[in-house]
This record gives C-alpha cells, sequence and structure tokens, in this order.
C-alpha cells in the first residue's frame, strides 16, 4: 500500500518519477481500511527536500500511511515558500484535537543555541506534551532527539570541538530491539552536528535505553523503554548528496568546515559520494512504521489517552 499525500505536493511527482506507490487523498477517501497517520513536524530549512527524503522512506511498506506536514505557528520559514505552507502545512492549534499513529520531528539549524534561546521553543515544547496523549510513537531527528531528550528527561547537549561531519560505522547495543530488526552487525550513519548527547547522562534516567552507538560519533539512538519514543542523533533519511551540498556551501561561504567522514571516495571531493546507509534506512523506518506503530497502536486512537504502556526488551 502507499503513502497518501496532496498530488499538488511538488514530492508527489517527484516520487512517482522513482516509480513509488503513492495514492492521493481522493483516491485514498475510497479505500476501506484505516491508514496509519503521522504527522511529520518538519523545522528543516529546506522543507521541500526534507519532505521528498522522508516520504520516499515512509512509503516502503505495504502499509497504507496517511501523512499530515506540521509547522510551527511562532517561527516564519524563510527558506520555503509561504503558498507552499499555507498549501501543505497545518499548526498544533489545528490539530490539538486529533490523534495519530506515529509523529516525526526533524532536525533545525538551531543546536549552537541554547534551546530556551529558540524562538519555537515554547511552542514546540507543547507539542512534545501533546504528544504524550496523541501519539502513539514518536521519531525524534537530530537537534529534534536532542530536544525531546531534554525536555522530557533533562538530558543537556554539549558542543563539540568541530563539527560531526560524514557517515560513520554504528553498533547495536540491544539486539532484540523492534526497531533494528534485521540490521548487521555494522551499518553506516549520516551525521551534521555541532553537538552531541552523552551516553552517561542517557543512563542516569531509568526511562531510557541506548539502543546503538558509534565509537567515532558517540550515542546514535536512544529509546524510551515504553516503546513509544525514539530519539536518533543522525541523518538516515539523507540522500546521496545531502553531506555533500553542505560541504560545498561551507567551503563557499569561507568556513572552517572538514571533509566528510567515509563519505566521498579516497576523500575526493570529485568523486561522487557513496550511498553506504540507504538499506539500513530504510529498514529502520520500515521496522518503526511496522513493528513499533502498526503491531501496537491501538484501532481507536482515541484510546491512546487511556491505555498504558510496559517495557520489553524489544523496544
Amino acid at each position: 500500500m502507499p503513502i497518501c499525500i496532496s498530488p499538488d505536493m511538488p514530492a508527489y511527482q517527484a516520487l512517482l518519477g522513482e516509480n513509488i506507490f503513492v495514492m492521493s487523498s481522493d483516491r485514498a477517501a475510497h479505500q476501506d481500511i484505516r491508514p496509519l497517520r503521522i504527522l511529520i513536524l518538519n523545522i528543516m530549512p529546506k522543507k521541500q527536500e526534507t519532505e521528498l527524503q522522508l516520504l520516499r522512506l515512509l512509503s516502503n511498506t505495504p502499509l497504507h500511511v496517511d501523512i499530515s506536514l506540521l509547522r510551527m505557528e511562532t517561527h516564519v520559514s524563510k527558506h520555503t515558500a509561504q503558498s507552499h505552507m499555507d498549501a501543505f502545512y497545518t499548526t498544533l492549534s489545528e490539530i490539538r484535537d486529533k490523534y495519530y499513529d506515529g509523529m516525526i520531528i526533524t532536525g533545525a539549524p538551531v543546536e549552537q543555541m541554547p534551546f530556551e534561546e529558540v524562538d519555537y521553543w515554547p511552542e514546540i515544547c507543547e507539542l512534545m506534551e501533546w504528544s504524550k496523549t496523541h501519539v502513539f510513537s514518536t521519531l525524534h531527528i537530530c537537534w529534534g532527539a536532542q530536544a525531546g531528550l531534554y525536555y522530557h528527561f533533562g538530558v543537556p547537549k554539549y558542543l563539540l570541538p568541530q563539527k560531526m561531519f560524514g557517515v560513520f560505522p554504528h553498533k547495536i547495543d540491544v539486539k532484540d530491539s523492534l526497531l533494528l530488526r534485521g540490521f548487521d552487525d555494522v551499518f553506516y550513519v549520516p551525521h551534521s552536528r555541532h553537538t552531541e548527547v552523552r551516553r552517561e547522562d542517557i543512563e542516569k534516567v531509568d526511562e531510557l535505553v541506548i539502543l546503538t552507538h558509534s565509537e567515532i560519533s558517540g550515542v546514535h539512538i536512544a529509546a524510551n523503554k515504553n516503546g513509544r519514543q525514539y530519539f536518533i542523533t543522525g541523518h538516515s533519511e539523507y540522500d546521496r548528496n545531502t553531506l555533500a551540498a553542505e560541504y560545498f556551501r561551507d567551503v563557499e561561504k569561507g568556513l572552517d568546515i572538514q571533509i566528510p567522514y567515509h563519505y566521498f571516495p579516497q576523500d575526493d571531493t570529485r568523486e561522487i559520494p557513496q550511498f553506504s546507509w540507504r538499506c539500513h534506512a530504510n529498514l529502520m523506518f520500515s521496522n518503526w512504521l511496522n513493528y513499533c506503530v502498526y503491531q501496537r497502536t491501538p484501532y481507536d486512537l482515541a484510546e491512546l489517552t487511556l491505555r498504558s504502556w510496559s517495557w520489553q526488551t524489544d523496544v
């Protein structure tokens, strides 16, 4: 089954061009099934690029997924046309009484700022609190992961001496995790961040468990033991050329930026980057939708406020 999005979205035609099955909202209305309802808070600057990256991964399952895009009311996007935002994005005040099977909170280019100095911090705190009773399972990505760990559990972030930038090898800490079913012993994930969260802080929180890590880039995935919150410090959704675009942008600006680790063959920036994380990216998002959401979410989403959840070792 497909993901369901508006046929007017630029991502709709792009996904069709990649031979990915997408369904218009009009056609989906005639399907006699309950689709998974997934909400995406997109706070990345290049919103259409992030939309396409996430929708591509969410489409790679047999499940029917109905997508809604969310924006911050208290922040005006500077890199995406307002007409696009008005046409395809909603706000928390408009969906406050709705329930969702899953939600994704993206990264944002504000990681070097203290959380409380981000202009939309009060609003994103309100959203994360709302998600505890209105969303079954939430993926937090990069800055979204740091923000979620800080808001929900008081886990701090730390500035790095230089940007964590490249594609790093990772290992599994919890081998029977639902999110990691089918993963190899070593898998690769892109990172692009100036800050980090640390293992010792996460391990102080009884509700949290570390699922994966890298010897180079540190903690990768932490999870709430109730299976409903995942905090992912990397960018598995990135395309082949996303890190290259960031690198050449910073070089053009004259910034002190290192060549992305384990990305360009022989560190030759004239070469086509290696796409070494695509399979595990698809597998992680597929596992999340299937095992962490579809297999566990109540059919009547209003029951989210009534049911309690306990941790099993397959978080």
